[in-house]
């Protein structure tokens, strides 16, 4: 059985204020003092933001596990300076993002002004083993037509600067400013991606290969597949049926190329359309069918990305696990519809983010 890992990264906000503290080197410093070898938690771009990393795990239960002590550790270290941490996609209320002081994110703000200074948005990245960069390409192939519908289920970012953004995933709009981001083209063997990447990196337009910022990529320190098309998911459960689905799907995409079948060939330009759908309403309104690339009903195009995956989520036990979690999400909303609901109740974007940093810990 595949394993699974999933990197989070987290908002540090006041408890009382609901509004983001840049204080990620104080929170290291706090968990490096607790234990001197931790490699769990991470800076990121912004002072604002923590992210953590869970370990590979091949059962969802001990992954489900590890993400929930993961989170409560996070809050723990968080609180022990003054703040907490909130699963959300994009801060509900006003924020001058903090870029860190490395020369990496320095390189960074210098090179893209403005797009790098304000998109302090949150993200979940899933990574499945696979046995080669071949089987890794031949699965990004596959994959790409069904990654939009990930991104309906993680929608988790309604709000942006104080203001209903009217999308659900604004979070991956906002990602789309950095030049290397968004789908693919089909890319047929390893050498080619190889090459593709290189060229990227030669054009100093980005960094190095850590700024391929594709939806899906080959990791460049792991032998994954890293799936990075998800919003930080408000509940843990979202996150794990996420990682469920993507394991799902990256089984599946590697039987259809050992079955020497051939991948969609849908162009990039739809592949965006899709992804644009997903972000504007989640699972709310309409999707593109990742066969047809035309707009069905959400519950339809889930029930799609279910059937397509349904023998390696049966063969991995996962299949009524995953069924049960996207009936929950189809019934009970997304994140961005619960925050979105939750301003409704309150009236207040304050008592969102308080109220999602204690979903956060659930």
């Amino acid at each position: 059985m595949r394993t699974v890992g999933v990197e989070e990264e987290l908002l540090l906000v006041d408890p009382e204020t609901g509004e983001p503290k840049a204080l990620s080197g104080a929170v290291l410093a706090r968990a490096e003092q607790d234990d001197p070898d931790q490699e769990v938690f991470e800076k990121e771009l912004y002072g604002q933001m923590l992210e953590f990393a869970t370990h590979p795990q091949a059962e969802m239960a001990e992954l489900s596990a590890e993400i929930v002590r993961c989170r409560k550790e996070a809050a723990r270290h968080a609180g022990e300076i003054g703040c907490t941490v909130a699963a959300l996609a994009s801060s509900p209320l006003p924020v001058n993002p903090s870029v860190g002081k490395g020369s990496r994110y320095q390189w960074m703000a210098e090179q893209y002004g403005l797009a790098a200074q304000e998109p302090l948005v949150c993200g979940c990245h899933v990574h499945v083993a696979v046995d080669s960069d071949e089987e890794g390409v031949a699965i990004l192939d596959r994959i790409r037509p069904w990654l939009s519908v990930l991104a309906a289920l993680s929608s988790n970012s309604p709000y942006w600067q104080g203001k209903d953004t009217s999308y659900h995933s604004y979070r991956s709009r906002v990602w789309q400013r950095w030049p290397s981001s968004g789908p693919t083209e089909v890319f047929g063997s390893a050498e080619r991606y190889h090459r593709r990447v290189a060229h990227m990196v030669a054009s100093g337009v980005i960094l190095d290969e850590g700024m391929v910022y594709f939806d899906a990529r080959l990791s460049q320190q792991y032998p994954t597949v890293e799936i990075r098309v998800a919003d930080v998911c408000l509940h843990a459960s979202t996150a794990v049926l996420i990682a469920m689905l993507a394991r799902g799907l990256v089984e599946t995409a590697a039987r259809e190329w050992r079955a020497g079948q051939d991948p969609v060939d849908h162009s990039v330009s739809l592949l965006r359309m899709a992804a644009w759908r997903a972000a504007r309403s989640g699972l709310a309104e309409e999707l593109l069918h990742p066969a047809t690339m035309r707009r069905l009903p959400a519950e339809t195009v889930v029930e799609a990305l279910l059937e397509h995956t349904g023998q390696a989520l049966a063969d991995s036990d996962d299949l009524d696990r995953a069924r049960v979690g996207c009936a929950q999400l189809l019934d009970g909303g997304t994140g961005a519809q619960l925050q979105r609901g939750l301003l409704e109740q309150t009236g207040s974007l304050r008592e969102v983010v308080t109220a999602c940093a204690r979903h956060t810990q659930a």
